[in-house]
């Protein structure tokens, strides 16, 4: 039973991924259908609705930990996925920007899925297997994110609404698998009761930074995502103005990445933790953020992107080891919460990041000084740099 339960909470990670993945390729179109005017203005209004997103996922994602924490990650879960069924319903008949924009809002309330399903993964876990699982849920990401770009770039040469509802087919038809097959993981001896001050998101990121040893991986945590989040923000609108690519060319890239993510986080993390550890492993994917973020920063050749790209799925050997450094230092009844903020930093970094990295694009696009389609790529660089102090600290943190 617990290895069905395992196979659905990465089924669940992975038809989020799709959902996420399908939006990239087709954004211009987006927003080109509801109006927007240039690439470097379509990219503006892209990042909005990005931002509500992950506002909407800062305010839920740990107020929803915290509830799968006093009732019990299986009805959580069931229920964001009707809410994220009903999500791309919304999404496929929306014709003008608002609608849009409350398609992404209940999408982020409907994100809390990802907080819960790691708590769940958490639970099932030893300390020690966290890691190789944590990596496994990157895996999953990896293969929505090959499929759901190709759904997206292919279903939207029949309409631009198309890969909506299959999206909407396909969590409808999770939420029967999972009615059927996942069984309870959080016993109610181990639960917390619920109070008012989880209703504070920003209650619970100083409940958690209160925890002893977790205050480093959340920080790490938060600067990564900010500096990650131009890939998903502006990679359309970036290949599109530098390559002039079609939208199925940038899904068929998309693609290509979700290839090298699953193969990065399901095959070769495994074996990078047996053999260097946790500490190094990290290392090496922190070495790789940089380089990939440098080199899209200068890239002007499609050969220079494809070498470059396999460094930035290098680079996602990070989060897993973070996420487990921190999972580590939390007790079994305070994992929905830990498991929320991080959710939450990541929310609040994916909210700020596109607004930030949009504003950097146009600016070195539509513009009669520098043209630098990369800028953005160039400040996440500098950011991972920047963070590599605090990261050294955390050797102390990972399992061996």
């Amino acid at each position: 039973m617990q290895n069905r339960a395992y196979i659905f909470i990465l089924v669940t990670l992975m038809i989020d991924a799709i959902g996420i993945g399908l939006v990239f390729p087709i954004t211009p179109d987006l927003m080109d259908r509801v109006g927007a005017g240039s690439t470097g203005e379509g990219a503006v209004w892209g990042g909005i609705l990005m931002a509500s997103y992950a506002g909407a996922l800062f305010i839920f994602a740990p107020i929803i930990g915290s509830i799968s924490d006093a009732y019990g990650r299986k009805p959580v879960l069931i229920a964001a996925l009707l809410v994220l069924a009903v999500d791309y319903v919304i999404m496929a008949l929306a014709s003008v920007f608002w609608v849009l924009l409350i398609g992404r809002i209940l999408a982020g309330i409907a994100g809390a899925t990802y907080t819960t399903a790691t708590a769940y993964i958490a639970d099932i876990s030893t300390p020690q297997e966290r890691s190789a699982r944590f990596g496994m849920i990157g895996a999953a990401f990896g293969i929505g994110f090959v499929l759901g770009p190709a759904i997206g770039g292919i279903a939207a040469g029949w309409h631009i609404t198309a890969p909506f509802w299959i999206a909407a087919a396909l969590s409808a038809g999770n939420v029967a698998f999972g009615l059927f097959v996942l069984p309870e993981s959080l016993a109610p001896e181990k639960r917390r009761a619920f109070g008012v001050r989880n209703l504070n998101p920003f209650g619970a990121i100083i409940q958690a930074f209160k925890i002893p040893n977790l205050a480093v991986p959340l920080i790490c945590l938060f600067i990564f995502e900010f500096a990650n989040m131009v890939y998903p923000t502006l990679w359309a609108f970036f290949t599109r103005e530098l390559f002039d690519w079609s939208t199925l060319l940038i899904g068929v890239s998309l693609a290509g990445y979700g290839i090298l993510l699953a193969g990065v986080q399901g095959g070769l993390m495994p074996i990078m933790i047996n053999r260097l550890g946790e500490f190094r492993t990290l290392q090496i994917g922190m070495i790789s953020a940089l380089i990939g973020f440098v080199g899209f920063g200068v890239i002007s050749t499609v050969t220079g992107l494809v070498i470059v790209l396999v460094f930035a799925a290098l680079s996602d050997l990070s989060p897993p080891m973070m996420t487990a450094m921190a999972s580590n230092n939390a007790r079994e009844d305070q994992q929905g919460l830990v498991q929320g903020v991080i959710a939450s930093l990541a929310s609040i970094a994916a909210f700020l990041a596109p607004l930030c990295a949009t504003w950097v694009f146009e600016s070195y696009v539509d513009t009669e000084g520098i043209y630098l389609p990369g800028a953005p790529f160039l400040m996440g660089g500098a950011l991972i740099f920047l963070m590599l102090p605090l990261v050294m600290r955390l050797r102390s943190q990972a399992q061996s």
